[in-house]
């Protein structure tokens, strides 16, 4: 089957207000940038979000916050978005904190169809406030939930029509897991190959997990935080 796209519009149609989306991507590496620009002009509100991070005020998700379509983040680090840091701060926005392992594995658990897991990351912290703790072998342990989304707005480098995916470098952090855990996956890809132009061994992951698939364009890939080494003086 055919699963190509032809416009972002068309996969952001479907998102209702109060949808949980799954946003792939780590830092602003690997963003579905295409998806989120249309999701924000859809003007879908009360929206979850899970997603490692909030990105940028201009970018990735910060303008997503900033047009108050966001209810909730399920995420690990917000700290170069200072529109997240106000709301987070004013409590305008619900944010739930996970370190970093723990979201992917949340995802992975929702994918696999696990129904939790014990991990000793985060006990003893305001991360396992409300949680079930056991000790497991000599160690305390903190009971995590799977997650899954409605959606999930991925990132690949490649992929067919099929729907499978060829990730590159951090690319697969988070895409990888979340395209297993929601309802509706659509994959974003720089380049759309037909039916035998990926490597099966490069297939990241399979078009059975991919519900529609979209050409991307017009990538900015910025520098989340850019660090350049001083003149080194010769004397």
């Amino acid at each position: 089957m055919n699963k190509a796209i032809a416009t972002a519009a068309e996969a952001t149609a479907r998102v209702k207000d109060g949808s949980i989306i799954l946003l792939g991507g780590f830092g602003v590496c690997g963003l579905p940038e295409n998806l989120i620009q249309a999701l924000r002009d859809s003007g879908a509100k009360n929206l979850t979000l899970v997603s490692n991070n909030a990105g940028l005020d201009d970018f990735g998700i910060g303008p997503l916050l900033k047009n108050g379509q966001v209810r909730k983040m399920i995420m690990s680090y917000g700290g170069e978005c200072k529109a997240f840091e106000e709301m987070a701060l004013a409590k305008q926005l619900e944010v739930e904190w996970n370190p970093q392992g723990t979201l992917a594995e949340r995802l992975r658990a929702g994918g696999a169809g696990i129904g939790g897991f014990f991990t000793p990351t985060g006990y003893g912290t305001p991360v396992a406030e409300g949680k079930e703790t056991r000790l497991i072998d000599g160690r305390w342990m903190v009971f995590e939930k799977p997650l899954k989304g409605d959606f999930a707005f991925i990132k690949a480098w490649k992929g067919d029509v099929l729907g499978n995916l060829e990730y590159r470098k951090t690319a697969r952090n988070f895409n990888q897991v979340m395209a297993t855990a929601a309802h509706c996956v659509v994959a974003e890809v720089e380049r759309l190959v037909e039916i035998g132009g990926l490597h099966p061994e490069h297939i990241h992951t399979p078009g059975i997990f991919v519900d529609a698939v979209l050409t991307g364009s017009s990538y900015k890939k910025p520098i989340e935080k850019l660090t350049v080494r001083g003149a080194v003086s010769h004397v």
